[in-house]
């Protein structure tokens, strides 16, 4: 009735004053203490609170692991039989109720992340009402990090068998690129888990393939690492496939194999130049070359003709020999690329050598010869070793005139001049045709056998390119590339062109013009296959179960077939169509699901213990359910407990006073004339 400092006052002054009377000797002290004590209780003003409650049903959370490792033997079947026993043993206890959480493979390799759905499942409950958790999985859980703070009992129930036992082949360290032609290590280890039986031998055969081709195999110890040398056949993308084969009563042959997918790249391009006469186009090569880091470049250049007579005696010239006999016979297979820019016979590189160079394209090397005059001449490059394989025959004619070149159909489909005009700059308003500057001199020529990419003057061929044995060869019949790099009339393409056409020769895989490739984002595979032909349809894809599905191809671009397909698993994937094959990886090499499969209750065990609960296997009997009170064991041989937890919810409250105002008075009046009355008498 009043607020409570004034009634902590009051309640002051009454003990005092009881305290007073007291010392005082007085023999109604207690009662004058009665009449204050009910004097502060009505002012306190005492009630009682009468609430009608409703009972709530206690909740229990079964959650399921269904991710790719309880699919493993007969271990879906024990999680059926386990969450439908545990259901109907929970639904027949008074008063409860069960909400299941059912979990498969996280996104992206990220295994089974159990402590999580048990977090989101907590947090969507009132957690008065959570009685407990059950967890039928294998125990192999990848976000232990995430187990939450549980109000109730965990139990675990089991899947697998003691006697489970798995060989796993694991890539332990496998760079992502390497050095085309340098060998580089990869570990790998080949491990038996679990209950492995006396019989199984301690060692392996391991089969190693490269883009899908035959295997070797070769014998290795089990439980050991192992560093394999590994040199890659190509640019480009590798692919790796390690396999072990499948032993008796294994639990699993998902993780027998490993996928890895390496970038060749090479370490330095050696390309020799070799310019017959100082132009203004050598400086062209010259600064193309010289501005890749990556290229060691070796120019030779003849500067002082032999027909040059001038009278200076050869002891006052600066110039040095240049070590033809090393470069052209001795070392000639160290060079990736060889380049004649303007040369033209004179004698300084016998027969002999030029007949070198053409051994060394027949056996893998390229040659690029940029023609300017002389090669129509009796001292042409045609009428040496090297003309047996120029893909064009000279007519002796130079060409003069004002031109542009112009890109042929085939040109259209070929990646060395696929969409180069975007690369130059665009057509003026009006014009047809591409928007670059115009070359005014052209060596006429002839194909012979070779692919013409780019056109000149009245059609003639100004790029031609061809395969030689296991080599390439390309000529460009005119020396006016650099006026593209002056920006006469607007420039061109110039160095898009000279290096798309340097490592085409060079055989970089993105610029094949007959290629199948295929990349892999998530499980969505992006197929592409170039080609200077027409009817490509269809591609056929084998999967890792070795089933076949042809997907159809769209030609999206001149000479560019895609298809976009989404493959059902993850593994290898090998790919063909009509004589061209490839291989891609989806997935990770090892899935994190396959890297420990053996049922193991070391993980869960500790969190289970803490919320007293235990850890009980499936292959022993479904558990039975038992209610325990709180703060007691929750799990023993062959039974696992709930707690309830008895939460309600009020429907009505009813609040009424203690006793009456006048009863109060009435008490008080009594002790009062109590206390007066005793005093009195004496």
């Amino acid at each position: 009735m009043v607020p409570w400092p004034v009634l902590w006052l009051a309640i002051a002054v009454a003990v005092l004053a009881v305290v007073l009377a007291f010392w005082r000797g007085l023999s109604g002290w207690w009662l004058r203490g009665l009449t204050a004590a009910v004097l502060l209780l009505a002012l306190a003003n005492p009630a009682l609170q009468t609430e009608d409650r409703q009972p709530l049903s206690n909740i229990v959370l079964l959650v399921s692991d269904h991710s790719a490792s309880q699919k493993i033997g007969d271990r879906p079947a024990q999680m059926e039989r386990a969450v439908t026993d545990l259901k109907d043993e929970l639904q027949r206890l008074p008063n409860t109720e069960v909400r299941q959480v059912t979990l498969g493979d996280a996104p992206g390799d990220g295994g089974t992340l159990l402590m999580g759905a048990l977090s989101d499942a907590l947090a969507e409950e009132p957690r008065a009402r959570v009685a407990g958790a059950i967890l039928v999985t294998d125990g192999q859980v990848h976000d232990m990090a995430r187990a939450p703070d549980m109000p109730a009992p965990v139990n675990v129930v089991l899947t697998g068998h003691r006697s489970d036992w798995d060989r796993r082949l694991i890539v332990k360290d496998a760079p992502a690129f390497a050095i085309m032609g340098e060998p580089v290590k990869l570990t790998l280890r080949v491990q038996d888990e679990g209950q492995v039986p006396a019989d199984i031998p301690a060692t392996a055969s391991l089969k190693i393939a490269i883009d899908g081709k035959p295997p070797q195999t070769f014998t290795v110890p089990v439980g050991k690492d192992l560093q394999l040398p590994v040199t890659l056949p190509h640019g480009g993308m590798n692919v790796l496939q390690f396999t072990v084969p499948t032993e008796t009563g294994e639990l699993t042959d998902r993780n027998n194999s490993a996928v890895v997918q390496m970038n060749g790249v090479r370490d330095r391009l050696r390309v020799l130049l070799v310019s017959g006469e100082p132009h203004t186009g050598e400086r062209v090569w010259r600064n193309l070359l010289k501005s890749d880091s990556s290229v060691d470049l070796v120019h030779f250049t003849i500067l002082r003709p032999p027909e040059k007579q001038d009278g200076v005696p050869v002891s006052e010239l600066s110039l040095i020999a240049f070590p033809t006999r090393e470069l052209f016979v001795e070392k000639i297979k160290e060079f990736d690329l060889i380049i004649f820019d303007r040369y033209r016979r004179r004698g300084i590189l016998p027969s002999a050598y030029l007949d070198n160079v053409k051994q060394y394209v027949e056996n893998g090397g390229a040659v690029l010869v940029s023609a300017g005059p002389e090669f129509g001449s009796a001292d042409s490059l045609w009428r040496s070793p090297l003309g047996d394989i120029l893909p064009v025959v000279p007519t002796s004619q130079v060409l003069v005139g004002g031109f542009k070149p112009e890109i042929t159909k085939l040109g259209d489909r070929h990646p060395v001049t696929e969409g180069l005009a975007a690369f130059g700059p665009k057509p003026k308003p009006g014009e047809k045709g591409p928007g670059w500057g115009r070359w005014f001199r052209q060596v006429e020529v002839k194909n012979r056998g070779g692919q013409v990419l780019m056109s000149g003057i009245d059609g003639d061929p100004l790029l031609v390119l061809k395969r030689e044995g296991k080599g390439r060869v390309a000529l460009l019949s005119s020396d006016e590339a650099w006026l593209w790099s002056r920006g006469y009339e607007g420039g061109g393409p110039q160095l898009e062109l000279l290096r798309r056409l340097a490592h085409w020769m060079m055989k970089e895989p993105d610029l094949e013009e007959e290629a199948l490739t295929a990349s892999a984002e998530g499980q969505t595979i992006t197929i592409t296959r170039r080609s200077l032909s027409e009817g490509h349809d269809k591609v056929s894809i084998t999967g890792p179960d070795d089933k076949t599905v042809e997907v159809p191809l769209t030609e999206t671009e001149p000479g560019r077939f895609t298809a976009t397909w989404t493959a059902p698993d993850m593994g290898l994937y090998r790919l063909k169509q009509g004589d061209k094959t490839a291989v891609i990886a989806v997935g990770p090499s090892a899935p994190k699901e396959f890297e420990q499969t053996i049922a193991t209750p070391d993980r869960l065990a500790p969190y289970a213990a803490i919320h007293r609960g235990g850890v009980l296997r499936v292959e022993d009997g479904v558990p039975d359910v038992r209610t325990v009170a709180e703060g007691r064991a929750a799990a023993g041989r062959g039974w696992i407990g709930i707690t309830p937890r008895h939460a309600y919810i009020t429907k009505d409250l009813r609040v009424t006073p203690f006793l009456p105002a006048w009863a109060f008075l009435l008490i008080a009046s009594l002790f009062a004339l109590a206390a007066w009355l005793r005093e009195g008498r004496r």
